[in-house]
């Protein structure tokens, strides 16, 4: 079914604003110059709108002087150069039909380049808008159906979006309660409430059938409510419900027997008849209680029909979307008691983020079949989307002055370079969560790491213009990222969830989309060139000192020094005012700081143990920061792997993150290391040693997303060791990340707010070894705040 109400087409002039309104391209059309293909959505009180796009945007590229040829005068060890890329972005904005008209204008004003000749269109107002549509753009408007858009859109929305279904609970401390999302989201069943209802169950991506429905929705609410109330308006009829008191207007079960009817487990307070109390009681009701009570019999009425279906068809996900919901707290809750009442808990209703786009991403995957977008990966560009927002009209009576939603409403979604897939090697998928903290449900933790990201915004714009020296501009485009990275921050702090589950993740990761947004794509490119090039002066030093030691005592070495290389993090204050304070700084000053034994966590005796017994066969190891990290951390970690006998993968960022190395960085720094060194020269050769990208652009693992052929080469090559290093990849995410093989996480705890809350200090040590249950020399280590 469509959205609710309908719209007279006949009168275009009710449904058109003010011609002076400007529409700022950069807020809400955005590279509408480069748009090439489009769709839209019309219900009857919102339009969506759907684009492709290209996207011009900097990147930082690294390339290796030749040190046999005349390069070799020069002391870098590679050039950085920041290129042109062009990507693939989708945009779709949400807006009320009164702005239709103007939208249209704008478009048709702002379209540059485009080959498009044809616009999908669905939704039950696309045949109303049809003729001004083909007017202002000069576009044929291609009419598909409506749900086929919708399921479409909705499989589009799970697979890419991570944290795009929610629970809703009204009273919790965190209303809104992510889920994971399964790798594979079928079957499940999507209840889509218009005017009236359909049920839909989904079994593959082209696979689903209308197994029911009911003629009693969101038409029926707002007809009645409409009778009962004199308002015209859904939204102002949802408002009026909010307020509103049922029990003043339904007949409870107390009501009848005076209490709970015990031998039928019915409690006192439930309704035992919808309105039963208007038959005989001599007064005039309120509009809130007649609001609440028609709000409470029709979402119970769904509720027992979407759990009876999904019972009868032997599934587990439901999702409910459609007008009648479209984020509205009081119907969410009204919607999940019921489906908690009449399953006893079993089922659990499940709401989207961007359930209100799912017709016109549907629409727009039709018309761009021949593009194949569900080939790729696509993922949500932080920077550009306005998120999940609250329309409570208790919470934020501003976003309701219109129709309870913002005049404009945004999602942007990127078409990412690599394919990406779980890692092989999860223990069960479906229930793995990348994430330590959930912030959105811890506000001591969320206060604060909101505090410290602002706080450090100074840092970021600072290195933001100094790696662009030649570039004036520079310094206007670093204050435009700090203005809209702040205003992320404001939003966050008052919509926790507005992106899913707020975490340290996720507010590293907008910090990067915000950055790439205005062309800083490697704020860290020359630090991390001056690090990697003094540090490969000390890579021969270090290797013949540990190889001067006793395997005991080189054992130990060997993993005090990739802790001591993980020390050097720019993206720790701590630890970035101290380089930058102390230019001397190095590796043995790093080894002086770290935690004396036992550590924090410290599963030290246990690998040691694992080590006398037989070599792995492959380790996979997810790396961390440049210069000292990698290089002297790391590497000597590396070849003594191989010295045993260890096949080795080296997983790096595919893109730049703070001082992260990228694999681009990392392949030249180890030809470097291979030239001077037989044993990992001899690992390249024989392809023992190989470097994978991760696919993943951010300081932290999501082992959920992993480039597609880095899962590949973990298959193949029967890896049976994961190794984690760094704050971000194994506290921050993955910490309780269960592997079905032997699992090693380091890092060294560089935050002393962090430190304190589990009970360590500044440079506190995580040393957690693990093997799977059912074998030997499981490690132990516990992570809780004291």
């Amino acid at each position: 079914m469509a959205e609710c109400g309908r719209v007279d087409s006949s009168n275009t002039s009710s449904h058109t604003m003010d011609k002076s309104i400007t529409l700022p391209p950069d807020e809400i059309f955005r590279n509408l110059e480069n748009a090439k293909r489009f769709a839209i959505d019309i219900g009857g009180s919102l339009t969506k709108l759907a684009y492709y796009s290209t996207v011009q945007h900097k990147v930082a590229k690294v390339r290796s002087f030749d040190h046999s040829a005349k390069e070799a005068s020069s002391d870098k060890l590679y050039e950085i150069s920041v290129q042109e890329e062009v990507t693939a972005r989708l945009h779709f904005i949400k807006f009320e039909n009164a702005y239709i008209e103007t939208c249209l204008d704008f478009i048709k004003d702002h379209l540059v380049n485009t080959e498009t000749k044809v616009i999908k269109a669905t939704g039950g107002g696309a045949h109303k808008f049809k003729e001004l549509i083909e007017r202002k753009l000069g576009l044929k408007v291609d009419k598909e159906d409506e749900m086929t858009c919708l399921i479409k859109g909705c499989n589009f929305v799970l697979k890419n979006i991570p944290h795009e279904a929610f629970v809703y609970a009204k009273h919790a401390d965190s209303e809104f309660r992510f889920q994971t999302t399964n790798p594979d989201i079928f079957p499940y069943l999507l209840v889509n409430i218009g005017s009236g209802v359909s049920i839909v169950k989904v079994e593959s991506e082209d696979k689903f059938e209308r197994i029911g429905g009911s003629s009693i929705g969101g038409g029926t609410f707002w007809g009645l409510g409409a009778l009962l109330t004199k308002t015209k308006r859904f939204d102002e009829l949802l408002q009026l419900a909010s307020k509103g008191q049922h029990t003043s207007v339904d007949m409870l079960v107390k009501d009848i027997y005076g209490g709970s009817y015990g031998c039928l487990g019915l409690t006192g307070d439930l309704i035992a008849s919808s309105f039963g109390k208007s038959a005989t009681a001599d007064k005039e009701f309120s509009k809130e209680d007649m609001a609440k009570s028609l709000l409470h019999m029709i979402s119970n009425d769904i509720g027992q029909l979407a759990c009876l279906y999904a019972k009868l068809h032997n599934l587990s996900r439901v999702y409910f979307g459609g007008f009648f919901i479209r984020g509205h707290p009081v119907t969410m809750h009204t919607i999940t008691y019921s489906i908690n009442f009449f399953t006893k808990g079993e089922v659990q209703a499940l709401f989207l983020r961007h359930e209100g786009y799912l017709g016109a991403i549907g629409a727009f995957l039709k018309g761009a079949e021949e593009d194949n977008p569900n080939q790729y990966s696509w993922g949500e560009n932080y920077a550009g989307s306005s998120g999940l927002m609250s329309v409570s009209p208790d919470m934020n009576p501003m976003q309701r002055a219109r129709s309870g939603t913002f005049p404009f409403d945004m999602l942007e979604m990127d078409r990412l370079e690599r394919q990406l897939v779980n890692l092989p090697l999860l223990q069960d998928a479906s229930s793995y969560i990348p994430d330590t903290v959930d912030l959105t449900e811890d506000a001591l933790a969320r206060e604060y790491w909101l505090y410290c990201f602002e706080e450090a915004l100074d840092g970021v714009v600072k290195r933001a213009v100094a790696s662009q020296p030649d570039m004036p501009e520079a310094v206007a485009r670093a204050e435009k990222f700090r203005q809209k990275y702040r205003h992320k921050l404001q939003t966050l702090r008052n919509q926790p969830f507005a992106y899913g589950s707020l975490t340290v993740r996720s507010l590293l990761d907008t910090r990067e989309h915000c950055l790439n947004e205005f062309n800083f794509p490697d704020p860290y490119s020359k630090i991390k060139q001056r690090e990697n090039d003094v540090a490969l002066k000390y890579y021969q030093k270090a290797v013949q000192s540990l190889e001067e030691l006793s395997w005991e005592e080189r054992q130990f070495a060997l993993v005090r020094g990739v802790l001591a290389g993980n020390v050097f993090d720019w993206g720790a204050k701590a630890v970035s005012d101290v380089l930058e304070s102390d230019p001397e700084f190095g590796f043995e000053e790093a080894k002086r700081q770290l935690e004396e034994r036992p550590w924090l966590v410290d599963s030290y005796d246990q690998w040691f143990e694992r080590l006398k017994g037989p070599p792995h066969k492959c380790a996979l190891f997810f790396v961390d920061n440049s210069g000292v990290d990698i290089i002297l951390g790391v590497m000597p970690f590396v070849r003594e792997l191989l010295s045993r006998g260890t096949e080795v993968v080296l997983a790096s960022n595919s893109g730049p993150a703070l001082n992260d190395v990228t694999n681009g960085e990392l392949q030249i720094l180890t030809e470097r290391i291979a030239a001077m060194d037989p044993v990992i020269e001899a690992g390249l050769r024989e392809d023992r040693l190989t470097l994978v990208q991760s696919g993943s652009s951010s300081p932290c693992l999501d082992l959920s997303r992993l480039d597609k052929v880095l899962a590949m080469v973990v298959r193949e090559r029967q890896t049976d060791l994961v190794i984690i290093e760094g704050m971000g990849r194994a506290i921050h995410t993955n910490y309780y990340a269960m592997l079905s093989c032997e699992s090693l996480k380091m890092a060294v705890i560089k935050n002393s707010w962090l430190a304190d809350r589990l009970g360590g200090k500044l440079f506190s040590v995580v040393f957690k070894y693990e093997v799977p249950h059912g074998k030997t020399c499981l490690g132990s280590g516990a992570l809780t705040p004291s």
